[in-house]
């Protein structure tokens, strides 16, 4: 009887034994595992809020020239968006909708839309004015063409041949930022089969037939910038994809507050998810920084020079730098 016992005992002694060897085999495995998690989680480093610089960098020539031309003043300008943004209560709740939709705080939008009106715009009177104007645009015939060529077909020359690649087709932003991308290194101001092409940007060579500006509406949107961000807002909403082919719609969606709030939020929410990604930083609470990216554009490229920089946090331009530095105005609208 002692004997068994004894037996007994010394198989659940072999019993515990071996499960404490398991588990401690186990252990250095789940170990790395928790502390990768961790270290995953604090690689993103939350911005300040605020701007980093003490003063106001320099404002571009050009938007000087604008406000001059204006007989106005940044100031006046400023006051005057913020006024009309305030009056237009419907607006301010398209603007609260189309954020939570996209994930973003509206004070996002709220900077794009005073920093455009404030620096590069005239001014913003009000926002049925762009209804209106987009009502005037419905029904023209136009293309996206350079020399009576269509963009959809100069870009099936060969020196696009990279952007056909299947990764890069499947995303409207990638495609077209390549096609873009080859513009500038193959043909803008040269000549190639003995044509010369213009010194110009894409944008500026294609997507403009009717007016002068790079870009349109209340938020300040480019053709191309729409067509890039299609797949994001299409994903997101009940917007169907855009093409160049359909020149019309593309122009709507610039024009129309109804679309172009999406387009807003959907360039700012890949801003963020750029810094995020590339950057290893989270702008989301700092206006400022989404402000200049929105005026400044390719964050993907901007995100990457920052994390090469070695710089300890990105930086604001004068555009951003006047959002953060107004931040209580631009809030009390909500």
């Amino acid at each position: 009887m002692v004997c068994r016992k004894t037996r007994h005992l010394g198989r659940i002694s072999r019993l515990v034994t071996g499960c404490l060897v398991f588990g401690l085999l186990l252990t250095p495995l789940a170990l790395p595992l928790a502390t990768s998690t961790t270290v995953q989680a604090q690689s993103v480093r939350v911005v300040p809020e605020g701007n980093r610089f003490k003063s106001q960098p320099k404002i571009p020539f050009a938007s000087s020239r604008r406000t001059a031309a204006s007989k106005s003043s940044y100031d006046a300008k400023f006051d005057k968006v913020l006024a009309v943004l305030k009056r237009d209560r419907r607006l301010m709740g398209s603007i609260k909708r189309v954020s939570a939709r996209y994930g973003i705080d509206p004070i996002h939008i709220i900077g794009a839309i005073v920093g455009e009106h404030t620096y590069n715009y005239d001014t913003l009177d009000s926002a049925q004015s762009y209804y209106v104007k987009a009502l005037a645009y419905a029904g023209i015939r136009f293309d996206f063409e350079l020399n009576g060529e269509h963009v959809d077909q100069f870009v099936e020359r060969p020196q696009f041949d990279r952007c056909r690649k299947d990764h890069i087709q499947k995303s409207s932003d990638r495609r077209w930022s390549c096609y873009e991308n080859v513009w500038n290194s193959k043909f803008r101001g040269r000549s190639v089969d003995g044509v010369r092409y213009p010194k110009k940007n894409f944008n500026e060579a294609f997507f403009q037939p009717l007016y002068s500006g790079q870009s349109f509406g209340l938020g300040q949107l480019s053709p191309l910038t729409v067509l890039k961000m299609t797949d994001r807002v299409a994903k997101q909403s009940n917007f169907r994809k855009l093409t160049a082919a359909d020149s019309e719609a593309v122009y709507k969606a610039t024009m129309d507050p109804n679309i172009s709030l999406h387009y807003m939020a959907a360039i700012i929410q890949d801003s963020i998810a750029a810094y995020k990604s590339v950057g290893k930083v989270d702008i989301s609470k700092n206006p400022g920084l989404t402000a200049t990216l929105y005026n400044l554009g390719d964050p993907w490229g901007r995100a990457a020079k920052y994390r090469r920089s070695g710089q300890s946090w990105p930086q604001e331009n004068y555009y951003g730098w006047l959002v953060n530095d107004r931040i209580d105005d631009l809030r009390g609208l909500l």
